[in-house]
């Protein structure tokens, strides 16, 4: 991850309404239209010299230069109607998302403007609808209007604004108060203050100050290559209950009836309840209805454990653990799981069990379970663990690309499996520049290249000598792999086959047809000329190597090989 080095680059900004841009009118605030002309009349938001320059667009604004060599342009797109965040729901936040998709290539990045009272059901909720974020979304609001003297939403707006121009923090974050959280971690804790938001399990992503600090560490790795996906089905029929001491078991019943398909259980401590038999009754009737119960903690920080009884009592009515999830982190990721079609109950428990977004932190033993059968396993698990601490998770994020490329050249698909459950991102690059799918596809392991192209590792991936998983698996000769790799759209580069004319030559004049074969599958030209100007058929004729003569000979009566990357 790095600064953005784009001369400049340009943002949407997504106006919903709140209350950074409402008005008094009969003494209440509204939504108030209008924001983009607000904002062209603060020189902070707007260098109207430099837009009549460049001839901007009426919706479109120039911030003053982020520093000598950048600037950051944005265009206000304004909903109709806006909306108090207090009225908003999944639909719109799908809407948002959709939005976010049909300007997705036209943009470097996204900032919401939204209403804090539901901003971090919000951004939950965008966190997981948006799969395979590859730009910044950053949501904000303000706590005062932006028209009033003394206010926050001039510095939470421009600071958005800021870190979505500046940075590659390819995630759903939400700016407040000079911090930059990851959406899924941030709840609203404060109905007045400016600081109204903390993220209570997750340091910020970011601080900003008289300098700006980014915890790299934290910022989740982009999967290269993989295409924005919107999940626009989610499921509406999803709610939060709260245990209080002697709530009713009939109180419990009525609200888990039909049609009800998921709920976050808002528990006591770390994830307790009433063991009353008559509630727990209930709770075991509704899972066996199908009814999927994720247990939360109403505590701000901490996470649901089974260190009591009375939290194991739960567990053992089939209630799953939200570990250290918010409340709306936990809804927004039910009202995922079950609009995705097709999965089993099954499956959803699992997805439900999994760190899908960064929205929860696995215990170590959860994390280290599939790691036990081999002794690079059990490193891999050393490191893992490492994560409980800041710092030292830096260290472990360093590591993880040498092991995962380690496990990939050993084959070790338990391993691989495992870093990908835990969220490690499997394209990553080694020190050499190389990527596991490299060190697959250098080893022969074809069930780790499936798995890897599964995962949409970058199959043209180069390291830093400019090869290619594929060049790597035909000087291997591993037909089955190279296969694998033309299926998912490899190619060799101009530069790779630069001497692969002398280079065939040499094979034809040592007999070596698998060696040839290799090169013909992965896309070579075999009539390409040596260094002499010869090529393999000739130095077969010479040879007189009538075998391999015959060989080539199919080879080039079969269709030519697909174009080459340039």
């Amino acid at each position: 991850m790095a600064r953005a080095s784009d001369p400049e680059r340009r943002l949407l900004a997504i106006y919903t309404g709140g209350t950074i841009g409402m008005r008094s009118e009969g003494g209440e605030l509204v939504p108030g239209p209008g924001l983009a002309t607000v904002l062209r009349r603060l020189p902070m938001f707007h260098d109207e010299h430099y837009a009549q320059a460049c001839q901007l667009p009426e919706d479109t604004l120039a911030l003053p230069p982020a520093s000598p060599y950048q600037r950051v342009i944005y265009t206000v797109l304004e909903w109709q109607p806006l909306l108090d965040s207090s009225d908003m729901t999944m639909a719109e936040w799908v809407q948002i998302a959709q939005t976010i998709e049909r300007h997705h290539e036209q943009y470097h990045g996204f900032v919401v403007i939204h209403g804090t009272d539901t901003m971090a059901f919000a951004a939950s909720t965008l966190s997981f609808v948006l799969e395979n974020l590859q730009k910044p979304v950053i949501l904000t609001g303000a706590q005062v209007p932006i028209h009033a003297l003394w206010n926050d939403g001039r510095e939470n707006l421009l600071g958005a604004l800021l870190m979505a121009g500046q940075y590659l923090i390819p995630e759903v974050c939400l700016f407040f108060q000079n911090q930059l959280f990851r959406g899924n971690r941030a709840t609203k804790v404060d109905s007045r203050r400016f600081a109204a938001f903390c993220s209570p399990n997750l340091p910020p992503l970011a601080t900003v100050g008289a300098d700006i600090t980014i915890n790299w560490g934290l910022v989740r790795k982009v999967r290269r290559k993989a295409p924005l996906v919107v999940h626009s089905c989610v499921e509406r029929d999803v709610g939060v209950l709260r245990l209080y001491p002697g709530i009713p078991a009939s109180l419990v019943r009525a609200f888990l009836q039909p049609p009800l398909k998921g709920v976050v259980l808002e528990t006591f401590g770390s994830g307790n309840g009433p063991t009353k038999p008559e509630l727990l009754q209930e709770l075991r009737a509704a899972v066996g209805r199908g009814l999927l119960i994720l247990n939360c903690t109403h505590c701000l920080q901490g996470a649901v454990t089974s260190d009591y009884a009375s939290g194991t009592a739960l567990a053992g009515a089939g209630l799953l653990s939200a570990f250290d999830m918010t409340s709306e982190a936990a809804l927004a990721k039910l009202a995922y799981v079950l609009g995705q079609p097709g999965l089993s109950l099954d499956d959803r428990k699992q997805l439900l069990a999994q760190d899908l977004r960064g929205e929860m932190t696995l215990p170590a033993t959860e994390r280290r379970v599939s790691l036990r059968g081999t002794s690079l396993g059990c490193q891999v698990a050393q490191f893992l663990s490492l994560s409980e601490n800041q710092e030292l998770g830096a260290v472990r994020d360093a590591l993880l690309p040498s092991l995962a490329c380690a496990a990939a050249h050993a084959g070790d698909l338990e391993v691989l499996r495992a870093l990908a459950d835990v969220g490690s991102d499997l394209d990553m690059e080694d020190f050499s520049g190389q990527t596991p799918l490299h060190a697959a596809a250098r080893g022969g392991h074809a069930r780790v290249v499936s798995m890897l192209l599964q995962r949409d590792a970058d199959v043209n991936a180069r390291d830093r000598d400019g090869l290619s998983p594929l060049l790597l698996a035909t000087r291997g000769r591993h037909p089955e792999v190279i296969k694998l790799l033309r299926a998912a759209g490899a190619c060799l580069s101009v530069q790779e086959l630069e001497d692969v004319g002398t280079e065939l030559c040499r094979l034809a004049s040592r007999g070596d047809a698998e060696g040839l074969q290799a090169w013909w599958h992965a896309g070579a030209d075999l009539r390409q000329p040596g260094y002499d100007g010869r090529h393999a058929l000739h130095v077969a004729e010479s040879t007189g190597n009538l075998e391999l003569l015959e060989l080539l000979r199919q080879f080039l009566a079969k269709a030519s090989p697909a174009p080459q990357a340039p």
